[in-house]
């Protein structure tokens, strides 16, 4: 039998950390309020086979009762036996997209008699997005771009402009897909920080809802717009269970123990040579990682030579081009790059930015076409490595 829906209202100013409920059927005035303020809407939507993150219009576009299933080298969409809206795990995109997009365009100029002009670059204001449906494990990502490109000597200013309009509606985890090991990295199921709402979906006994938390301010003025009640405790017990069962149900285990220190002593480890029979070197791991960062410059001049741009295009520590000097590329073999990627991933990336580059996601074990595994060559190492750390050591994570 249906549950009864109660009445919604808008309640008091809420506080940062207050939980609300949000029936289902109001969900679609949350995206409105979010248009009506000029965000540009992005999240969850059915394409090509795959739930990926593109502009979405209304709740209409979002993947209503898809789920996703995922392993080694292996990704289908099925359908539920229920109409839940964020029953999937990730699919092929990140968020990263949005805020460093894969090419971008750094300058322009063009032929003056014998010189060049350097052109004034095109005055665009930069999209004021708004994400809906991040994943916990996605907020960590984007933490660890936002360290890559907003901390430091040198700020990325797009990626400034972008991250400082950006609002985020997170979704916590109601399921763990075949190939997440979030809860091994300390960065899921649960969004704990980084994000202005937080939805928990619920779908129990014929009512459909979202446990709200407020994460900022905006994130209240926001909900302020939308019909909702205080979450009771019924409600709030109901979502930690659901985090909790999906917590205990990852499809991959990561020992993080001591992983640095590892990976380090272990180098010339002959597995390296294993995984170099089967990699391809196509670069979809690091294509489809949300924290990856690699890029290359490219000059190019139209047919006349009167004009010339640069532009920066993603690129990966996989391709023989990226570490290529004058005399060869330094990383010639698959086994050197695949090593320097799995290395700088869990290891040297903690040197350098103070937390680990992997965030669990499960994405590059999903989309590599023989699905290599980062859990299994870690495991495999460390099952052969002569060292043990103690008991006692504490756990490197993001």
């Amino acid at each position: 039998m249906k549950v009864p829906t109660q009445r919604a209202k808008t309640a008091e100013p809420s506080h940062v950390g207050d939980s609300f409920v949000v029936e289902r059927e109001h969900l679609e005035q949350l995206l409105q309020a979010l248009v009506s303020r000029s965000y540009e809407l992005v999240g969850p939507t059915l394409r090509d086979g795959a739930i990926v993150y593109d502009h979405l219009t209304s709740t209409a576009d979002l993947p209503s009762g898809w789920t996703d299933e995922q392993a080694g080298g292996k990704y289908r969409l099925q359908r539920r036996q229920d109409q839940a809206l964020f029953g999937y795990a990730v699919g092929p995109h990140s968020w990263k997209k949005f805020l460093f997009p894969p090419q971008q365009r750094l300058w322009q100029a063009a032929r003056n008699g014998k010189g060049l002009q350097i052109l004034p670059a095109e005055e665009q204001a930069e999209p004021k997005y708004a994400f809906f449906g991040v994943r916990a494990c996605e907020l960590h990502a984007i933490a660890i771009q936002d360290k890559v490109y907003l901390e430091g000597q040198f700020v990325d200013p797009g990626y400034k402009a972008r991250r400082e309009n950006l609002f985020v509606v997170a979704v916590n985890c109601g399921q763990a897909g075949g190939t997440c090991f979030c809860a091994s990295m300390n960065t899921g199921p649960k969004a704990t920080s980084g994000f202005d709402l937080a939805l928990t979906e619920l779908l129990q006994d014929g009512r459909h809802c979202f446990v709200v938390e407020v994460g900022s301010v905006r994130g209240a003025e926001i909900l302020s717009a939308v019909p909702h009640q205080p979450a009771s405790d019924a409600d709030r017990q109901q979502a930690e269970r659901i985090l909790d069962h999906t917590a205990r149900h990852m499809g991959r285990q990561l020992d993080t123990l001591g992983i640095k220190e590892l990976l380090y002593r272990n180098y010339e480890h002959p597995r390296w040579d294993d995984v170099t029979q089967r990699c391809l070197t196509c670069a979809n791991c690091t294509i489809v990682c949300p924290t990856c960062f690699c890029t290359t410059v490219e000059d190019v001049t139209d047919l006349t030579g009167e004009h010339a741009e640069r532009w920066r295009r993603w690129d990966s520590c996989f391709t023989v081009d990226f570490s290529y000097i004058h005399g060869g590329s330094v990383r010639a073999t698959p086994r050197s790059r695949y090593r320097q990627w799995m290395t700088h991933k869990l290891a040297t990336w903690i040197d350098q930015f103070g937390v680990s580059g992997c965030v669990g996601c499960g994405r590059c074990i999903t989309w590599c076409p023989v699905g290599i595994d980062i859990t299994v060559e870690a495991g495999a190492i460390r099952a052969s490595d002569s060292i043990k750390a103690p008991p006692d050591q504490s756990k490197d994570s993001p």
